[in-house]
C-alpha cells in the first residue's frame, strides 16, 4: 500500500493500515510527517512517484486540487511511475466532477481511480467509526472494498466516478450548517440560564439527539476548540456545496448563511482551529 499526504488524516489512515498487517509506503513534503510514518512501521518514500513503484494501491488525502494534481499527474506523480495495474484511491474532499476528470486522465494512462472520501475526523480514524463513500468501477471497489472494510463503521458504494465526491458534498452540507445551528441552540440556552446539564438531559431524549448532538455539543459547551475539523474547512467544503446546487437549479440558503458565520471565524484568524469555535462568532468576539 502507499500513502500520499500524511496530514492527520493520512497518517492515521496509515497507521491503521499497519495495524491490519499491511506494508504501507508513504509520502509527505513535511519531513516531520516522514518520521512519524517510520517511527509507525512505514517506508517513507522520496515522492509520489517512488509510492506508486513499490505499491499496488495508493491513497492520497490532501488539502487542494493543485496537490492532487501534482501527486498524480506531475513528473514525481504516480502516473510516471507507469505501473501496470496500479488503483489509485482518492479520499480528498473535493469537487465532484473535478474527481470525475481526474478518474478519466488517470484512466488514459493506465491507472483505476476511485474517488472514496471520508466522513468523520482523525480521532475516529483511529477508533474506526469513520465512514467511506466510494465512486468509481465497480470491479475496481470490489478489490479494494477488503482493504477499506476494516477502516471504517460502513463502505457505501455510491456509483460512477464523482458520485463518492456528491455524496461526501451532500453529507458535509448537513453536518457543517448543523454545527452552527446547534451554537445558536447551546448559546440562546445558555442566555436564557439553562444549564448545560439540563440541556443535554432534555435534547438527548427528544428529537435533537444524534451523534452530532452527543459528539459536538460538549465540545461546544466546554469551548473545546483543539482541531478537530477545522474551520477553513468547513468553509471550502460548504462553498462546493453552494456552487454545486446552483449548478443544479437552486439556492441553499441555510447553508450559505451559516458558511458566512464560518467565514467571519476564519475573518478573525480561526482559520485552524475547530469549527466549534464559530460560537465565539456568535458572541461577539470576531
Amino acid at each position: 500500500m502507499g500513502y500520499i499526504g500524511l496530514g492527520k488524516m493520512g497518517l492515521a489512515l496509515s497507521r491503521a493500515l499497519i495495524a491490519d498487517g499491511h506494508a504501507v509506503c508513504g509520502y509527505d513534503i513535511d519531513p516531520a510527517r516522514m518520521r512519524m510514518l517510520k517511527e509507525a512501521g512505514g517506508q517513507p518514500a522520496a515522492s509520489a512517484k517512488e509510492v506508486a513503484e513499490n505499491s499496488d494501491i495508493t491513497f492520497s488525502i490532501l488539502l487542494k486540487p493543485e496537490h492532487i494534481e501534482e501527486n498524480t499527474l506531475g513528473p514525481k506523480g504516480i502516473a510516471a511511475a507507469k505501473k501496470k495495474g496500479l488503483i489509485h484511491v482518492e479520499m480528498s474532499t473535493m469537487y465532484p466532477s473535478w474527481q470525475a476528470e481526474l478518474a478519466g486522465k488517470l484512466r488514459a494512462q493506465g491507472i483505476e481511480m476511485l474517488d472514496a472520501p471520508i466522513s468523520g475526523s482523525h480521532p475516529k480514524v483511529d477508533n474506526r467509526t469513520i465512514s467511506i463513500m466510494v465512486g468509481g468501477r465497480k470491479e475496481v471497489f470490489d478489490r479494494v472494498h477488503p482493504i477499506l472494510k476494516p477502516l471504517a463503521v460502513s463502505v457505501d458504494y455510491t456509483g460512477p466516478s464523482g458520485t463518492g465526491a456528491t455524496m461526501k458534498v451532500v453529507t458535509n452540507l448537513f453536518v457543517n450548517s448543523a454545527l452552527a445551528l446547534l451554537c445558536e441552540t447551546i448559546l440562546l440556552g445558555e442566555r436564557c440560564g439553562l444549564s448545560h446539564e439540563t440541556m443535554m438531559a432534555c435534547l438527548s431524549k427528544g428529537s435533537v439527539k444524534g451523534a452530532m448532538l452527543d459528539q459536538t455539543a460538549p465540545r461546544i459547551m466546554a469551548r473545546d476548540f483543539a482541531p478537530r475539523g477545522a474551520v477553513e474547512i468547513f468553509v471550502k467544503d460548504m462553498g462546493m456545496a453552494i456552487k454545486l446546487a446552483k449548478e443544479k437549479g437552486f439556492d441553499l440558503q441555510i447553508v450559505k448563511a451559516a458558511r458566512g458565520m464560518f467565514m467571519r471565524a476564519e475573518a478573525a484568524g480561526w482559520a485552524k482551529d475547530d469549527a466549534t469555535r464559530v460560537i465565539e462568532v456568535y458572541e461577539g468576539k470576531a
